[in-house]
């Protein structure tokens, strides 16, 4: 067995070189350091599967160390490795957790296959658990899906089944924005074996393509004017479980050519690096876009469309999906009012008419946004039709824009495209749109990309709306 990470803790410094080189031609992923101190550091960063560590150490000794990361994740197996003379604290490291000793000199082929039964011990503790809550009925993480419908329940039951796979194949789930895309990739990731392993989400869109690279694949010290140090790619950082890649329409031709290769061959090669990194890693990811047919417009590469869409999953509209709205809405109802402290309990029969009516082109992540915004305006124990401030739908109105270069040009947008809901009484609408825009920007910390996506409106048009009411971006 191969392919997890090990940390080395050690002052003996050939001994410890030794050792990463050894495992490191086994398969494994391996850091050394020299003591205690600069072993937890290492921990958040590595996250390695199994730690080997000298029971004395400078400063804090090995058992210690044995204690503080049992603290720190008890899943870690810890084997310490220590002198002849010193059995007795290799037994006591035992009863405090540690999964085995070795005793020195190492052997190093009995190293490797101790490293191995560890990692392999560890998998499978993670598998038991998992059977062991899927045995009794949990379904925790399915939970946060709302919805009867015959669309939604089709999503659930096939994120259900890529969930139970051992081995799963990549997964592109498709939908308009705001259908709840990263919810489904969280959940499956949540209620499969590989729960309790690492779940790595990147913003295709928000990270420029000149740091995506580096992002993806990490880089080697040296690699550029800013490389003082060696830092892992968020695919090492996923080791084990998944990497979720949102909206990866967006990603540069020129970079996936480079994705293809590390999700087909599972290898990744850092940037300003020689050598090729192997990687366990299973990737989710989401679009807004039609792939296949950007595919047919050189705009995305036919072969990674293929290499991502073996299991697509498509995310209904809120439209499509009948009294989901409702039964969502009240969700939000008891969310938000416990949230701000209201004593609002229920949504009366006009407004409920009137949120089935409504054709929801923000979808799920809009009516979230009205019925927060209800909340905060309603001074009694009912929604009424005026705290939604929903504009009444002409008949045939679906919502649905025409994306940039679909339909003419995406300048026509800018003035167009408004913001979703009407301004309450007594404020106009100027004031009213500036007022929902500065809200966003608060709530999403300055990224345009995440507050043009809580609006509902494209980035461009939120550009657009920043200089017209001379906001700071």
């Amino acid at each position: 067995m191969s392919g997890g990470s090990i940390l080395i803790v050690d002052d003996e410094r050939t001994l410890a070189r030794a050792m990463k080189l050894f495992l490191g031609e086994g398969g494994y992923e391996t850091e050394t350091v020299p003591d205690a101190g600069q072993a937890l550091e290492a921990l958040e960063r590595l996250r390695p599967d199994v730690v080997f560590t000298d029971v004395r150490l400078p400063g804090m000794n090995g058992i210690e160390l044995l204690k503080r990361i049992r603290e720190f994740d008890p899943a870690i197996a810890v084997i310490v490795m220590t002198a002849y003379g010193s059995i007795e604290q290799a037994v006591e490291a035992v009863k405090l957790g540690a999964f085995d000793y070795i005793k020195k000199p190492i052997d190093l082929e009995e190293l490797k296959l101790l490293a191995d039964r560890a990692r392999e011990n560890s998998l499978l503790r993670q598998e038991l658990s998992y059977y062991r809550r899927r045995a009794a009925g949990e379904d925790q993480a399915f939970a946060g899906i709302v919805g009867n419908s015959p669309a939604i329940r089709a999503v659930m039951d096939r994120a259900r089944q890529v969930a139970g796979l051992d081995e799963t194949p990549p997964v592109l789930i498709t939908g308009e924005t705001g259908t709840g895309k990263g919810l489904v990739a969280r959940t499956i990731h949540a209620s499969g074996p590989r729960s309790a392993k690492p779940f790595i989400e990147v913003n295709c869109t928000a990270l420029p393509a000149t740091l995506m690279e580096a992002e993806l694949f990490g880089y080697e010290r040296g690699a550029f004017t800013d490389a003082k140090e060696s830092k892992l790619g968020l695919f090492e950082a996923a080791e084990g479980g998944f990497l979720f890649l949102d909206e990866v329409g967006d990603i540069e031709l020129a970079l996936q050519g480079k994705l293809l290769r590390a999700i087909e061959d599972r290898v990744v090669r850092r940037v300003g690096g020689v050598r090729d990194r192997k990687v366990d890693v299973r990737i989710l990811a989401a679009t807004n876009r039609d792939l296949e047919l950007e595919s047919g417009r050189d705009r995305f590469r036919k072969d990674l469309y293929f290499r991502l869409a073996v299991i697509p999953i498509r995310l209904p509209p809120l439209r499509e999906r009948g009294d989901d709205v409702l039964l969502l809405a009240d969700t939000f109802l008891k969310r938000f009012s416990a949230k701000y402290g209201k004593g609002v309990k229920r949504i009366e029969p006009a407004a409920r008419e009137r949120l089935l009516a409504y054709p929801w082109p923000g979808n799920v992540r809009e009516l979230s946004h009205v019925i927060e915004r209800a909340v905060l305006w309603s001074a009694g124990p009912e929604l009424d039709v005026e705290h939604l401030s929903l504009a009444q739908p002409a008949r045939g109105d679906t919502g649905e824009r025409p994306r940039s270069g679909e339909n003419g040009p995406a300048s026509t947008d800018a003035d167009a495209a408004t913001l979703p809901g009407l301004p309450p009484a007594g404020m106009d609408l100027a004031t009213w749109e500036r007022t929902m825009i500065e809200q966003a920007m608060r709530e999403a910390g300055g990224n345009q990309t995440r507050a043009a996506q809580r609006l509902g409106i494209s980035r461009d048009t939120l550009r657009y709306r920043l200089k017209k009411f001379g906001l700071q971006a």
